[in-house]
């Protein structure tokens, strides 16, 4: 068998090694990133894993309202590099070809389907979503918070896109000047810095800033106060504000935005034989370490 091919998967068969489920109150779901001892970077497992729980609970007609959430001290420090570019299993969120070749045509068939293609699927999952953040979340980190509805932070939630120092734009849910506005999104990737949970409530990416003791509880009273809704209004009122988005424009920005961004791999493979930009991964490790101050 060629490894380098998505494989079939059958129902279930991806396990729950990365991902945790729970049902904390009557009609909602919870899923739980478990991998805190890698600070919840997203390998392709974990990512499918997620989809497949996603797609579970969608499915699940006692469920209305989904919470997703993560284990350890932070939410996620985005992009597992060192998992690799293989798919787990077949395409679930585009009609995918040239996943087995080399150099930038296969990277790019990669990241179509598991980084844009996941985020568009589950934006337009049915139900309302909320994500609750602790910690840090760094890069392809915040290509789980986007596409969620609602956002409750813990007061300690940093929030960096630094991958300017790979040498490509930003990450490729490119959502940055709808989440933040354009000048705020511009001082995000050009200084890598880490936003506050107050400067994002403030930009208005954020919905609540809480006490990181109090995350869990208010995320879940919140979940719980929206499953009090009639579940097809909730669809219906989450569609609406969805299609207000698209007709801005995003789907064809984050398009650009996304084949810029492979511009930037393809440039980088060309002139240094890798994808990013060599010095790149110890600048953004330099950055996490810093505070969030803009000084």
């Amino acid at each position: 068998m060629d490894d380098s091919q998505p494989r079939s998967v059958a129902e279930g068969e991806l396990g729950s090694r990365c991902i945790r489920q729970e049902r904390p109150a009557p009609s909602v779901a919870r899923i739980v990133l478990a991998r805190p001892d890698k600070r919840n970077a997203q390998s392709p497992e974990l990512l499918y894993e997620l989809d497949h729980a996603f797609a579970a609970a969608v499915a699940d007609s006692g469920v209305k309202v989904i919470i997703l959430a993560a284990d350890g001290p932070d939410f996620s420090s985005g992009h597992d590099l060192a998992a690799g570019f293989s798919l787990p299993c077949a395409p679930v969120a585009t009609l995918q070809s040239g996943l087995g070749s080399d150099g930038i045509e296969g990277h790019y068939a990669f990241e179509c389907e598991a980084y844009l293609g996941l985020c568009r699927r589950w934006r337009e999952i049915p139900k309302p979503t909320i994500v609750q953040a602790q910690g840090r979340t760094i890069a392809g980190g915040l290509m789980l918070l986007w596409p969620m509805d609602l956002i409750v932070a813990a007061e300690n939630a940093t929030f960096s896109d630094p991958v300017a120092a790979f040498g490509v734009n930003g990450v490729e849910y490119f959502a940055h000047a709808w989440e933040l506005g354009a000048r705020k999104a511009k001082e995000l990737l050009f200084t890598g810095r880490a936003f506050t949970a107050q400067e994002a409530h403030q930009a208005g990416m954020v919905n609540h800033v809480v006490a990181l003791d109090d995350l869990e509880e208010f995320t879940l009273g919140l979940a719980s106060r929206i499953a009090g809704q009639p579940e097809f209004g909730l669809r219906l009122a989450k569609e609406s504000v969805n299609r207000s988005i698209d007709a801005q424009g995003q789907p064809m920005a984050m398009d650009s935005a996304f084949a810029l961004h492979n511009l930037g791999h393809a440039g980088n493979l060309a002139r240094y034989g890798q994808l990013a930009y060599p010095a790149g991964a110890e600048t953004i490790r330099a950055n996490a370490r810093r505070t969030a101050s803009p000084s």
